[in-house]
């Protein structure tokens, strides 16, 4: 017999502005170190939700709290109201890095094991499976063992595995991990897709590259505590230092300091930074004067690399290289 779950994702149409993902006040003691110290966090609804920080950090003993692994000693973890207990994980899809399929099991036998755990009938988990196959082009794949299969190919089963049941929450540990670009690409339209279908993502990842392209929102945590958090436009915007890159042709003229100095110049093109008081718009408004042409003239905004290596380094600001 079929378990019945409550209908507690309901509550999200009753009350739209509660988050879909809701921490506070956790904390999480091994012996006399703190691996989670005090967070609290908000994940909102159909979300691509990035979860940053170095080795050590927090990150996973959190999601291991999330997923009901682990259990907080102080604070509350909630999933659209529901309390920590076994029936948020139905609602769960966990991908970690350390990978739990079993080498000697079919992959099609094994997705349909892992798919009944979630409370899918067998036809329901047939009839899924099936549709991830054919999406993924890998039919042949179904009698195949685990331990057949490439670290890249092991990856994609892993991954219908944890959104075979459609998790309300997708959690993804590293997921790119042994895939090419190809695949990662694939993979990374499929976490698109199931955003725009009502999914929401937490995404935890070492490389700043991919959470730039696909998370809206980030938290950084480092030694168990939020550095900080908000929107990666947002957080772009408050790191940035007014600086401008600026190509042109001409004969460059003397250079206005009262408005910008300039930070580093190349063959027709230099980048700026702008004094206190000052606008994009003097800028332009100068070079235009001088009958210089513009051919490009962008604001430069810090990577999510520079602001996490800054953070992690206590506001140390770090400069990346410049190529060219």
């Amino acid at each position: 017999m079929q378990a019945v779950i409550p209908n507690y994702l309901g509550l999200l149409a009753l009350a739209p502005m509660i988050p879909l993902l809701n921490i506070q006040s956790v904390t999480k003691t091994y012996n006399q170190t703190r691996a989670v110290d005090n967070i609290s966090l908000s994940v909102p609804e159909q979300t691509i939700f990035g979860l940053l920080g170095p080795n050590g950090a927090g990150k996973t003993t959190l999601i291991r709290m999330i997923t009901s692994i682990l259990y907080q000693d102080e604070g509350s973890i909630t999933l659209a109201g529901i309390p920590d207990n076994t029936q948020r994980n139905q609602y769960i899809g966990y991908m970690p890095e350390e990978r739990g399929l079993y080498r000697k099991m079919r992959v099609g036998e094994h997705l349909l094991y892992l798919a009944q755990l979630k409370s899918l009938s067998r036809k329901q988990a047939k009839q899924k499976m099936d549709e991830w196959f054919t999406k993924f082009d890998i039919q042949d794949w179904r009698n195949k063992q685990i331990g057949e299969l490439s670290k890249g190919m092991q990856q994609k089963i892993q991954f219908i595995a944890t959104v075979i049941h459609d998790p309300k929450l997708i959690i993804l540990d590293e997921p790119f991990s042994g895939l090419d670009p190809i695949n990662t690409h694939l993979i990374q339209d499929e976490i698109f897709n199931l955003k725009q279908k009502g999914a929401t993502i937490l995404f935890s990842t070492h490389r700043m590259e991919q959470v730039e392209e696909i998370c809206e929102q980030i938290a950084l945590i480092n030694n168990g505590k939020i550095l900080l958090q908000g929107k990666v436009q947002d957080l772009k915007n408050r790191f940035k230092n007014n600086e401008f890159s600026l190509v042109y042709s001409g004969n460059l003229p003397q250079i206005p300091q009262y408005i910008f100095t300039i930070k580093q110049q190349n063959h027709q093109s230099i980048i700026l930074q702008l004094r206190e008081g000052y606008t994009a718009n003097d800028v332009l408004n100068y070079f235009l004067q001088e009958n210089i042409t513009i051919h490009s003239f962008n604001e430069i905004l810090p990577s999510l690399n520079q602001i996490f290596i800054s953070q992690v380094n206590n506001g140390k600001v770090v400069k990346e290289p410049v190529v060219g």
